[in-house]
């Protein structure tokens, strides 16, 4: 009788999980093998990549020697041009449009006269602001330090979050005001409950939540946007590889991921207002070996996805098959 009600409960588990609404077989992404039109424009390591729906342009930034830092995309993929400025090594890329303005903020990790700084740009390259020390490494507060700053996330209202720690002395995310002081700071290197190591990418929801991929402890960990309060995090579906991205879906139904060092981009099933829960995985784009897909953006109008890939040097498209 005990074996029958095991075998009976074994197969009521399995059903659930068949029909678990995490459970989706299909591809949900298909890759456009036409974007770009002409890829030969990627001459260095694509590190990032940023779309500004509204006018339907994607910058890409990129390293190398004698390359232009930033190439300027049209969303059908043609080229429109490029611009060189004040940049040393980007490594996160944000466009922050609205119908009046836009600006392109980039953090800037490197060690020479304009590193540890986040800048930012007119969509033509014109340099408006930086944000830190250029050249100089830090941890200050007044005025504004970095050490190798991950990335950058502007709100609407032009509330500005930062994770600063791509690798360097600082573990730290920040929210800044308008005027870019600092509302709350949240952060320390280590492995514990709003601690980092290597927070290398922020993105917020529309219900007030700052979600962060804290890379080097492969989790993903959430923050009230308000007060910087530790709302939960995820680590069950980084087993193999820890969050290099993150960025949240139009609908806000998924939350993409990179995954750099096994060459994948995960689809998370994003939890409603409430608790975080665990994280569910409901597809992945598995890439070819040494791709290396670092960060990625969403085009919140089309939801299309672009991913900066450092090892591939390239910036690929794929989009929603629904």
């Amino acid at each position: 009788l005990l074996m029958v009600i095991y075998f009976y409960i074994l197969k009521v588990l399995r059903a659930i999980a068949f029909y678990s609404p995490w459970r989706i077989e299909q591809q949900l992404y298909k890759l456009d093998v036409g974007w770009p039109k002409r890829p030969e424009y990627f001459t260095g390591q694509t590190f990032c990549v940023a779309v500004d729906p509204l006018h339907d342009l994607v910058y890409v930034a990129q390293r190398g020697a004698n390359v232009p830092k930033v190439l300027v995309f049209s969303d059908e993929g043609y080229f429109l041009h490029a611009w060189n400025s004040t940049l040393e090594m980007p490594h996160g890329i944000f466009a922050a449009s609205t119908p009046t303005d836009t600006s392109i903020w980039i953090t800037d990790v490197g060690t020479g006269e304009y590193g540890h700084t986040v800048k930012q740009y007119s969509p033509s390259g014109k340099l408006m602001q930086v944000l830190g020390t250029q050249g100089k490494a830090g941890s200050g507060l007044n005025p504004l330090q970095f050490d190798q700053p991950a990335e950058i996330f502007v709100e609407q209202t032009g509330e500005i979050y930062i994770v600063d720690g791509d690798g360097g002395m600082n573990n730290r995310l920040f929210k800044l005001s308008t005027d870019f002081k600092e509302i709350w700071l949240r952060g320390e290197n280590g492995t514990g409950v709003g601690q980092f190591k290597t927070p290398h990418s922020v993105t917020v929801d529309s219900v007030g939540r700052v979600w962060v991929a804290d890379r080097g402890n492969k989790r993903i960990q959430v923050f009230s946007k308000v007060t910087g309060e530790w709302l939960g995090s995820w680590s069950s579906c980084f087993v193999e590889d820890g969050p290099s991205s993150v960025r949240l879906t139009t609908n806000e139904e998924y939350l993409i991921v990179a995954q750099l060092s096994i060459n994948r981009v995960t689809v998370l099933a994003a939890p409603p207002v409430g608790s975080i829960g665990e994280c569910h995985v409901v597809n992945t784009i598995q890439l070819a070996d040494e791709v290396k897909p670092h960060l990625v953006d969403i085009n919140v109008k089309t939801g299309a996805i672009y991913v900066a890939e450092i090892g591939a040097q390239q910036v690929q498209k794929y989009v929603p098959l629904n």
